[in-house]
């Protein structure tokens, strides 16, 4: 069974910069585009940014040319660079596909101090 493993979330004030890490054991990255996501407390989890198959990047416009998108030659690792970080950057940040879905790891806490 395909299984995704986030890490790399930590407490850091608002500037400073996070590299996030999402680990497949199986063969999450045959879904095609996958994606990072974050849950606010209180808020529905919402998509921040998206890495085609080939290899493009998009972003939704609150994390634009902030964070950075980008997967290893293997493709069986993800990452989000978070640059610039804000207070309402606040959240669990999980990884899974865009339109083909596997079972939602536990996610990694990134808290942004002001």
């Amino acid at each position: 069974q395909v299984q995704l493993v986030e890490s790399g979330g930590a407490l850091v004030q608002a500037g400073g910069s996070l590299r996030l890490t999402c680990v497949t054991s199986g063969s999450a990255f045959n879904l095609g585009a996958m994606g990072w996501y974050r849950q606010a407390p209180g808020k529905q989890r919402e998509l921040v940014a998206i890495i085609s198959s080939s290899g493009a990047p998009n972003y939704t416009n609150s994390v634009k040319d902030r964070f950075t998108i980008s997967t290893n030659g293997a493709k069986n690792r993800m990452y989000l660079q978070m640059n610039s970080l804000k207070p309402e950057d606040t959240a669990v940040y999980y990884c899974n596909g865009v339109q083909t879905f596997v079972p939602w790891g536990q996610g990694t806490q990134v808290t942004v101090s002001s």
